[in-house]
């Protein structure tokens, strides 16, 4: 990988951090407990708690995506970045560019999916 596609991948892979980051404060508001003090009636409640746990889902997702674009970076830092973890092979930047967390090329990405 040229080192200016580096260089971006890395600008890419900061600014979604700082958008994920903004994300996941929102995400810890609408997790948090429900007063029972709180005067809902008994189906509002229910939705509430539902909706409380569709944002801790989502709040599981975002942390798990910023946990592996830090790992890109600290990739980068190394010069191992863009490099399958399996096969070696240099992961084509169209993949890194939708996925900049990936760590498997297509084919052995495939792979473990089947």
């Amino acid at each position: 990988m040229k080192q200016e596609d580096v260089e971006r991948m890395k600008e890419l892979i900061i600014t979604l951090l700082a958008q994920l980051n903004h994300h996941a404060a929102f995400l810890d508001q609408e997790t948090q407990a429900i007063a029972p003090s709180c005067s809902l009636g008994r189906v509002t409640r229910m939705e509430a708690i539902s909706e409380q746990a569709i944002s801790a889902h989502a709040q599981s997702l975002n942390q798990k995506r910023i946990i592996g674009l830090e790992n890109a970076l600290q990739r980068i830092e190394k010069g191992n970045y863009g490099t399958c973890i399996r096969c070696q092979a240099e992961i084509p930047l169209g993949r890194l560019e939708l996925v900049p967390e990936a760590l498997l090329c297509v084919q052995c990405a495939e792979k473990k999916h089947r």
